[in-house]
């Protein structure tokens, strides 16, 4: 949510289409284990990988895991390819996964971001 209000009915603005995909798999993949209510094996283990040593060996185990835990728990998508480098300048991972949404004649997307262990 943008929690920007609807100029026509003062509504909350929600997000649609591709963009709440996209929003729902980063989420996914940021969420761990045990933090969402009710369900708790939702999410992956990323957070704790990433306080791995950094190198391929990691860089193929976070990939694994974002595969599993997007073919898991995200129905509307079909993942094409997840790519998973090592920074060690930044002491991160850069991630950039390639996806079809299931149903929809779009191109496939591709969603980019940076993976940082946090304490």
């Amino acid at each position: 949510m943008t929690f920007q209000a609807n100029p026509l009915n003062s509504d909350l603005i929600a997000l649609k289409n591709a963009t709440a995909i996209a929003r729902s798999v980063r989420n996914i993949i940021l969420t761990s284990p045990g933090e969402k209510l009710f369900d708790p094996d939702f999410g992956s283990n990323v957070s704790k990988l990433l306080f791995e040593n950094m190198d391929d060996v990691s860089a193929i185990s976070i990939r694994d895991e974002i595969e599993n835990s997007i073919n898991n728990y995200e129905p509307r998508v079909a993942l094409i390819n997840v790519e998973t480098n090592p920074n060690y300048d930044n002491n991160s991972f850069d991630v950039k996964l390639v996806y079809r949404i299931i149903g929809v004649d779009i191109p496939p997307q591709q969603l980019e971001f940076v993976l940082l262990p946090t304490r």
